[in-house]
């Protein structure tokens, strides 16, 4: 919109009729007050600037920082890489020693005592790897596959398992021994159905040190 030119007194009183001229001062006054109006009007509604007020420009737009576009990473930035455990340690169980230690590269993170599968249900020798980990595993017989109930730390199979090889419907595992059975493992007998037993304590640390996928070595 063109803002619109402030009458001066005397140009209102010249572009008035004649009868207008004869008004007296305090007409005159009234007059000029209602022109005053008008263009404050005009400055509220229509937004034409006063000449007895000259306008003010806006401040500057400034974008806080905060809300500055993140950087990108560059295109060619390569993705952030993880390691995990079972590509970096093995289990390795020496039948002969009855030991098994647990490895990463050459580095023996530990090293403990087992018991081994009895010579007619010998534990199984080669390369394999971790199938699974359970806590508070259930034992089912191999021959009767019958259930047994009772689980935990004092159950058939400890309250660990780590399950290495299977054999049809059954599998090959290392798992944690009740105290009543505790003896098989400090003697490092060959007792079992082909399973390693270790004691408790040992077992729960090595369960809290491998992964699915974790090498399993078995030697003589």
């Amino acid at each position: 919109m063109t803002p619109l030119p402030v009458p001066s007194i005397g140009s209102m009183a010249s572009s008035l009729p004649l009868p207008c001229r004869r008004l007296s001062r305090r007409g005159a006054a009234a007059l000029l007050h209602g022109a005053a109006f008008a263009l404050g009007g005009l400055m509220v509604h229509g937004g034409a600037a006063s000449a007895l007020e000259a306008p003010v420009a806006p401040p500057p737009l400034t974008v806080p920082a905060a809300t500055a576009a993140p950087a990108s990473p560059a295109p060619d930035a390569p993705a952030p890489t993880t390691t995990s455990l079972a590509s970096t340690r093995q289990i390795v169980l020496e039948l002969g020693r009855r030991t098994i230690s647990l490895l990463e590269g050459d580095k023996v993170l530990g090293s403990w005592p087992v018991a081994i599968g009895d010579p007619s249900t010998p534990t199984p020798t080669g390369t394999f790897s971790v199938e699974n980990k359970v806590v508070n595993p259930q034992y089912a017989s191999t021959r009767s596959g019958k259930v047994n109930p009772r689980i935990g730390a004092q159950g058939p199979l400890g309250d660990r398992w780590i399950g290495f090889k299977r054999s049809g419907p059954n599998q090959y595992g290392i798992h944690g021994t009740p105290d009543a059975w505790a003896w098989t493992v400090t003697s490092r007998a060959a007792v079992s159905n082909g399973c390693v037993r270790m004691l408790t304590p040992h077992v729960r640390q090595l369960f809290d040190q491998v992964e699915v996928g974790t090498p399993v070595i078995v030697k003589r």
